[in-house]
């Protein structure tokens, strides 16, 4: 994204760095992420969309696609491993080589709509692993969860009115990108918090709004959009979460998955730019995927 961008290489390292000083890294089985199938994209953006992205990529330099978000010559080709990663992480669920995957990819993708990229995102990860589940695997009812500080109006532009994806969310508002307070599809759930908000409203809204209506729908898998830009330490917005609240959160999830015949779990990095939250936050969120 050029320098000084908060969407930065440094964002893995720190994650990398924290599994292994912390002697996660040993615990996980690391996979090398594909460049995910054009065909899938297509299902998911629109084709002349993804012919735009391709004539805009530079040979050399930076060129702006919004305000926010700037390619550079490896930028698709990152963000085509990041949406493999996740059809990947479905794949070794479905195959049962695992129960639970997290993608620790860059760039995130759930500001990507259908026909435009925004927010430091080119394609939806997160949805078209959705979509490869739903498509390829045959599967009948998956979930998206999002929590992330910034609504993830991209992935409800793709899902909404889709009865086979639940998406519930929650999301600092009034904040960036403007969405996700009004009317909606009945197949998405979304709960705006205000600035300020903590832990307590975060697992009242979870515990009030998202588990009654994920254990109505019965998903048979559950994909996160797993944002960490809601901790208390991460400048880019103000809510105030602490690293045990991505704990928490998971470990609701991976309960709510074990009542089901078969939900296993796939998690992909969005948000997050305190590189020590972040790096502790996803070391609290594999724990609880581990347990």
């Amino acid at each position: 994204m050029g320098p000084h961008h908060p969407e930065c290489p440094q964002r893995l390292s720190a994650i990398n760095d924290r599994l292994i000083s912390s002697g996660l890294d040993m615990a996980l089985r690391h996979y090398d992420a594909p460049l995910v199938d054009e065909t899938l994209l297509a299902q998911v953006h629109d084709p002349d969309y993804l012919d735009d992205l391709q004539r805009r990529s530079p040979s050399e330099g930076t060129v702006w696609v919004d305000a926010d978000t700037t390619m550079c010559p490896h930028s698709l080709r990152a963000a085509r491993r990041a949406a493999g990663a996740v059809c990947l992480g479905v794949d070794l669920v479905m195959a049962k080589e695992t129960s639970r995957v997290f993608c620790g990819v860059r760039p995130p993708g759930h500001h990507a709509e259908r026909d435009q990229a925004m927010g430091f995102c080119f394609y939806n990860n997160i949805v078209v692993g959705a979509r490869h589940a739903l498509e390829h695997h045959g599967l009948q009812r998956v979930a998206i969860v999002d929590f992330d500080v910034h609504h993830g109006n991209g992935t409800e532009h793709i899902v909404a009115g889709d009865d086979r994806v639940l998406f519930c969310s929650t999301f600092q508002h009034p904040f960036y990108p403007n969405s996700g307070d009004g009317p909606t599809a009945d197949n998405v759930v979304n709960v705006p918090l205000p600035a300020g908000a903590g832990s307590d409203e975060f697992r009242a809204a979870v515990g009030e709004f998202w588990l009654p209506r994920l254990r109505a729908h019965q998903p048979q898998m559950l994909l996160v959009s797993a944002g960490f830009d809601a901790h208390a330490a991460d400048d880019m917005a103000g809510l105030n979460l602490v690293d045990n609240d991505y704990g928490w959160i998971m470990q609701e999830l991976v309960c709510l998955a074990a009542e089901q015949e078969f939900c296993p779990i796939v998690a992909s990095l969005e948000g997050g730019y305190d590189l020590h939250a972040l790096a502790r936050s996803v070391e609290a969120l594999l724990k609880a995927m581990l347990d």
